[in-house]
C-alpha cells in the first residue's frame, strides 16, 4: 500500500482553495473600497459603539 499516492491531490486542492480565497479577498477589498459601503460600515460601528 502506497501511503503517498494522494499527496499531489492534497496539494492541488490546497492550491485551488488558496486561489479562491485570494479571489474572494480581492472582491472584498474592491467592495470595501467604495465610499458608500465604507460609510455604511462606519455608521454601523458608530451606532454599536455609541449606544
Amino acid at each position: 500500500m502506497n501511503l503517498y499516492a494522494e499527496e499531489g491531490i492534497a496539494t492541488a486542492e490546497f492550491s485551488i482553495v488558496t486561489l479562491a480565497a485570494v479571489g474572494f479577498a480581492g472582491l472584498l477589498v474592491t467592495i470595501l473600497a467604495s465610499g458608500e459601503v465604507r460609510e455604511m460600515l462606519l455608521g454601523m460601528v458608530r451606532n454599536a459603539l455609541g449606544g
